[in-house]
């Protein structure tokens, strides 16, 4: 890979990660539409531990929360708030999980990576994303976090498996619904989205075991650098525009941008 080829994979993944706009999207519609050669698996596994660290270094009070709370779940104990926050993050963990290996072993992954279905999903899920900023409740934040609603997120988060969807975009979706303020959706929906992006990364790690070579090392090394200088880039823009501007720009991209894939795709 030339050194400009890396560095746009890593500031696409990174930018989009956590932006409701679906980052596997944009990846897979790089070498769709510009015939770019595909990063690999390597690659993919660099930028996702990029777009990890940044998430744990914006979050660190909560996540080192968490990770003390674990302790306590691991003891069968929930008498803290990091050891109930640990397990609804667990919780929410699960569905992706199961549903995300059943689609691996079918290999329905690689038939959903199409322009024609990014599109529907950019454009479906960026007004349904619409839909829930603009009717959803404000009367929530973060710190009522409930198990059921841990549960409900999880399950919506299954949709994101579709690519195009959007992790991030479909369980701010389903928090706003569930009532949780601006702020606390984001912050509810990247918490999430450590442990899934801990057990994808590990997933794909297993497939390029052997592979690894001194000049690929490099390459990574660089790619999730840079992922993560824009992840916590994007990150900390978004959580600062929310507190005055609504979910509303991405979903004007999502829909120009599935209009425009729809289009390109069917013509």
């Amino acid at each position: 890979m030339t050194l400009f080829h890396l560095l746009l994979v890593a500031i696409i993944q990174g930018v989009t990660e956590f932006l409701p706009v679906s980052s596997s999207g944009h990846l897979i519609l790089l070498p769709a539409l510009t015939g770019t050669p595909d990063q690999g698996l390597a690659i993919d596994v660099a930028v996702h531990v990029g777009t990890l660290l940044a998430v744990i270094l914006y979050f660190w009070t909560d996540v080192r929360i968490a990770a003390v709370g674990v302790t306590r779940l691991m003891r069968g104990r929930i008498d803290t708030p990091g050891a109930f926050l640990a397990l609804c993050l667990m919780v929410a963990t699960i569905p992706a999980l199961i549903v995300g290996l059943a689609i691996k072993a079918t290999g329905l992954d690689e038939a959903m990576r199409s322009v024609a279905v990014i599109g529907w999903t950019m454009l479906i899920f960026g007004i349904v994303l619409y839909w829930a900023d603009r009717f959803g409740g404000t009367t929530r934040t973060a710190s009522s976090w409930t198990l059921k609603d841990a549960v409900l997120m999880g399950l919506a988060q299954c949709l994101a498996l579709i690519p195009g969807t959007s992790r991030s975009g479909i369980t701010i979706t389903a928090a706003r619904q569930l009532g949780y303020d601006r702020a606390g959706a984001a912050k509810l929906s990247m918490l999430m989205s450590i442990p899934v992006i801990i057990a994808s990364g590990a997933v794909l790690s297993l497939d390029v075991v052997g592979q690894a070579n001194w000049a690929l090392a490099q390459q990574a090394s660089i790619a999730a650098a840079f992922a993560f200088v824009a992840a916590l880039g994007a990150l900390v823009l978004m959580m600062r525009l929310l507190r005055s501007i609504s979910f509303t720009p991405y979903v004007i991209y999502r829909v120009i941008l599935g209009i425009g894939l729809l289009i390109w795709a069917y013509t």
